[in-house]
């Protein structure tokens, strides 16, 4: 398995013969709205795309969605539609966003309803697992979204956990299925009112020392309502002592996770998500 981390939670997956895109934000630095207001109004996103970005883009062939309702351009902007209706690219996503998605164009392979189960998903399956995306009043006015879990024939399971904050599903879910590689957000964003909207340093070391796989940080660093830098979240880790299995990658930067063949849940006769 390879993961290309592009910017903040975008970032290429590459399974077998697959290179899926997830969360694309595609827009140049300082073309999208600030999402704090009182402090640090600077535009968004605060850093370009790495150099490389639209060459590793030519290589996708599926695009998966967590959420992208009610505002949520850094999980999938203007240019980020732009770009996959002018290839067709086939995107995934849960059957809340398909509608959504269809009205934008865009070429839509909604997974097959139920929650938390396995479905097909390419040559292996997908579940969703719940997010949390903040809590109290700022919570209730979120679009919370999924995390996925994905289990693929000779590689390692995958969670993409998606916007959330470690909620006690978040932590159930890890501790049960142990994840092999976790994917987690660790920006420890905030709007200018409540409290952290995903997970920021110290949920990401209570995380680490749940699981016992690897697990990566994004959604760090460009977008400006996320304070917690890769600098400060490296230090902790290697701090608390689990530095080891933290992997912090810069944006263009490309992570090779070793084959773990075994048993994966078994697809449903509906066939594969295609």
């Amino acid at each position: 398995m390879k993961i290309q981390q592009i910017r903040n939670a975008t970032l290429i997956l590459e399974l077998g013969a697959y290179r899926v895109l997830v969360d694309p934000m595609l827009a140049d630095k300082g073309t999208l709205p600030s999402l704090r207001l009182l402090k640090a109004r600077q535009r968004n996103p605060i850093v370009e795309l790495p150099a490389d970005a639209w060459q590793a883009l030519e290589s996708v062939t599926h695009c998966l969605i967590t959420h992208c309702q009610k505002g949520h351009f850094d999980h999938l902007d203007r240019a980020g539609i732009r770009w996959l209706r002018a290839r067709g690219i086939p995107v995934i996503c849960t059957p809340h966003d398909a509608a959504y998605l269809r009205r934008r164009k865009l070429n839509v392979q909604p997974l097959a309803q139920g929650h938390e189960e396995p479905v097909p998903f390419l040559d292996g399956c997908i579940r969703t697992v719940r997010c949390t995306h903040g809590r109290g009043l700022v919570g209730g006015l979120m679009e919370h979204g999924v995390g996925y879990f994905i289990e693929f024939p000779g590689e390692p399971s995958l969670y993409l956990a998606g916007d959330t904050v470690l909620s006690d599903v978040v932590r159930g879910f890890v501790q049960k299925h142990q994840p092999q590689v976790s994917v987690v957000p660790a920006g420890g964003a905030r709007f200018d009112v409540g409290g952290d909207i995903i997970m920021g340093r110290e949920e990401v070391l209570e995380l680490v020392t749940l699981s016992t796989g690897t697990v990566v940080a994004n959604h760090l660093e460009a977008i400006n309502h996320c304070p917690v830098t890769r600098q400060e979240l490296r230090q902790a880790a290697v701090e608390r002592g689990v530095g080891e299995r933290l992997r912090v990658p810069a944006d263009g930067q490309l992570m090779v996770l070793d084959r773990i063949i075994e048993r994966v849940c078994q697809p449903l006769v509906t066939g594969p998500v295609a």
